[in-house]
């Protein structure tokens, strides 16, 4: 643990939401509990934190792409600047040059990488294929450029394979009382997939909007937001079953508190990420993996080798062919015919969670890392 005396440690966000779990709830609420001095620097924080255990400061939100890579990163740099933190941690890629400003002898600057920002820009199908390569490789050197005297918070493992002197602190969940003890075996499993989050294309929205003509009797809801243009192409393709597509959240936010409310809502049959191959999702451990298994779902998945490989360990669902609908009809009729297999692999992925794959675990290993951090600046300083 830190010294008695507090350490100050700033994070600084202009993208994310200030409740981000990861950033608020995981990183600063576990780094003030462990005794240092914590400020949350993030878009309008001080309108939606008005009271926490954390330090909370806003920067002006603004919703224009380039307004907030310009002003807001200026903004956050001039705010961090004055509370002259010990430990500074960024969460954005566009605020790498405010890390690079930040760094001193004296002190220690993190960049924390949520996502792989180089596939991801190859996915942007709206962007010709020339531009996103270009985005792509120009990210990857402002990337290194900037982040040369900077430490690397990885949020999964396989980052590892272009950050090999990255620290990761997993992405895992905190435990949700709610769902590790909510009940599976108090009704019947019903014949209704579930998935939640950000309904977009390379999410696998076109996938989960064919399914209930894969399978007659199959319901599939689709709690998060999802623009109301592909909401209209999702309706489409389901056609004559589009009654059996549900879908809360067509053009707007649905809180985590409603997603949660929805995996104890129902006995689902399986908790569904059904994505097309993608580079950018084929080695993540999906964050709703981790919360089917807490409220004991199965996961019904796209079989990438990581995917199936993280299924096939833990015992908790079935990886299928995303293209293949006599594969996918195969899997629902077994987790249908299967009721107390498909229990017990929803089990065994609760379990899993409650024993290795959660925040507590993460946790630990956050603060360590920080009090390392800290003591070998004070020796270099």
């Amino acid at each position: 643990m830190c010294s008695k005396e507090k350490k100050t440690v700033v994070h600084i966000t202009t993208v994310h939401h200030p409740l981000d779990p990861r950033i608020y709830y995981k990183q600063c609420q576990s780094l003030q509990r462990a005794g240092y001095d914590v400020t949350l620097l993030a878009p309008d924080a001080e309108k939606v934190i008005p009271s926490s255990i954390v330090n909370i400061k806003s920067i002006n939100r603004r919703n224009n792409r380039l307004l907030r890579i310009g002003i807001s990163t200026l903004e956050a740099y001039w705010k961090a600047r004055k509370l002259k933190a010990d430990i500074y941690q960024i969460h954005d890629p566009e605020l790498l040059p405010v890390a690079w400003l930040l760094k001193k002898k004296s002190n220690v600057v993190i960049y924390d990488i949520h996502e792989d920002y180089e596939t991801a820009m190859m996915e942007r199908e709206y962007l010709p294929k020339p531009v996103r390569r270009f985005c792509a490789k120009a990210y990857r050197l402002v990337e290194r450029l900037f982040s040369r005297k900077l430490e690397l918070c990885l949020a999964e493992k396989y980052y590892r394979e272009k950050y090999p002197n990255g620290k990761c602190i997993l992405n895992y969940p905190l435990v949700n009382e709610k769902l590790v003890h909510h009940n599976r075996t108090d009704k019947p499993i019903e014949d209704k997939l579930l998935y939640t989050g950000n309904v977009r294309v390379d999410r696998g929205a076109f996938h989960h909007a064919k399914l209930p003509l894969v399978d007659e009797n199959i319901s599939v809801h689709l709690i998060g937001q999802c623009p109301g243009n592909l909401a209209e192409q999702m309706e489409h393709l389901a056609g004559e079953a589009k009654d059996r597509l549900h879908m809360e959240g067509v053009d707007r936010y649905v809180p985590k508190t409603v997603i949660d409310e929805c995996y104890v809502k129902h006995s689902w049959l399986a908790g569904i990420a059904l994505f097309p191959p993608s580079d950018h999702f084929k080695k993540k451990e999906l964050t709703k993996f981790f919360e089917y298994m807490s409220a004991g779902i199965p996961i019904l998945c796209s079989d990438f080798p990581a995917w199936k490989a993280f299924v096939e360990k833990h015992r908790c669902g079935m990886a299928v062919n995303p293209e293949d609908e006599q594969e996918i009809k195969a899997a629902i009729d077994y987790l249908r015919n299967n009721e107390q297999e498909a229990l017990k692999m929803g089990e065994n992925g609760r379990r899993a969670v409650l024993e290795t794959l959660n925040w507590e675990v993460e946790e630990q290993k956050l603060v360590e890392w920080y009090d390392t951090l800290w003591r070998k600046n004070e020796k270099t300083s």
